[in-house]
């Protein structure tokens, strides 16, 4: 008997578009045979299915779907909402809560990843190289030119919770800052301000199972913009992604060997992603932890994915059987 999947897409971030593109390249890859898929958008409160005759709610009170008088109940959830509330914690809170197993971190660990600070405290012991940085919270206020004085020229300016590289500017003098750091502002309640880490910036996509551990083929992603933004990331052509890197084996196994160690320091599941920068003495320093990494028709992840000689529709289902088969 088929499983029903609802495939959750979109959410309530800027991000939003992105997720609906890649939750269709998700939607086409799963097994048919194996499930009936429901793609669903999330969006403010309302969780919606659409097909040809209409609009759907799903029963948030059971996390259930009725059409034509059939109620439809979920076996699993599939995650693909970048950012809020898919990312952060609160899809996964409410799934636990109904006893619906889902794709990726717990809510726990879905809270800490999307912070950028807690995910720099969780994994520094770990021996996972990691960027000197300030936070700030919207009351806080320290002059620019005491920031520079600590982290030096250039630096980066991030919102604390968000993804995409949405808000997030390369500053290059002290007189930047401050308009740099309300744009961050705009996306997130606090702001992180880190030193510049010069190197090659390198994603690491990574899924433990409880049978196997799986690195994908490293990219080394060469941006044509100042560094990987928005707009790099997700228009053709601004950026080459190099899969797999051109880089020594040594410098292979730490990534490799960090991309675990952050994995695990985080309590992370189902398929992630790890960047980090190498800098010119082999050294990776770690940027952020992706939970919900894209998965569009030109995202990092499904290249490796198809540079290891496995498909999309394999990966997906190792990922669903693993929860369905270890609860």
């Amino acid at each position: 008997m088929k499983r029903n999947i609802a495939l959750l897409a979109g959410g309530n971030s800027s991000e939003r578009e992105i997720a609906l593109q890649s939750a269709a390249q998700v939607e086409e890859a799963f097994d048919k045979e194996r499930y009936n898929v429901w793609l669903i958008d999330v969006c403010g409160h309302t969780f919606t299915y659409r097909n040809d005759s209409g609009e759907y709610r799903v029963d948030l009170n059971d996390f259930s779907l009725t059409i034509d008088n059939e109620r439809i109940e979920f076996d699993y959830a599939y995650i693909m909402i970048h950012g809020t509330p898919g990312e952060d914690g609160h899809i996964q809170g409410y799934l636990e809560m109904m006893g619906v197993p889902f794709s990726s971190c717990d809510m726990v660990s879905s809270v800490i990843t999307f912070d950028k600070v807690s995910t720099k405290r969780a994994v520094a012991e770990t021996g996972v190289g990691l960027a000197k940085g300030i936070i700030l919270g919207e009351d806080d206020w320290i002059a620019p030119e005491a920031i520079v004085a600590e982290l030096g020229l250039p630096l980066f300016v991030k919102p604390n919770a968000s993804g995409s590289s949405c808000g997030v500017t390369k500053v290059k003098s002290a007189e930047e800052l401050p308009d740099a750091i309300f744009k961050a502002f705009d996306e997130s309640s606090e702001v992180l301000v880190e030193e510049f880490i010069a190197g090659r910036e390198m994603a690491c996509g990574v899924l433990v199972t409880a049978e196997k551990e799986f690195l994908f083929p490293i990219t080394e992603v060469v941006a044509k913009n100042e560094f990987f933004d928005y707009e790099a990331k997700y228009t053709a052509g601004m950026s080459d992604e190099i899969t797999p890197a051109d880089i020594t084996p040594e410098v292979a196994a730490k990534l490799n060997e960090m991309t675990l160690a952050a994995y695990k320091a985080c309590r992370c599941k189902g398929l992630a992603r790890v960047d980090f920068i190498v800098t010119p003495e082999g050294e990776p320093v770690m940027i952020e932890i992706n939970t919900i990494p894209g998965m569009s028709g030109g995202s990092i992840v499904p290249k490796q994915i198809r540079a290891a000689g496995m498909t999309m529709t394999e990966i997906l289902t190792l990922v669903i059987e693993d929860e369905l088969c270890n609860r």
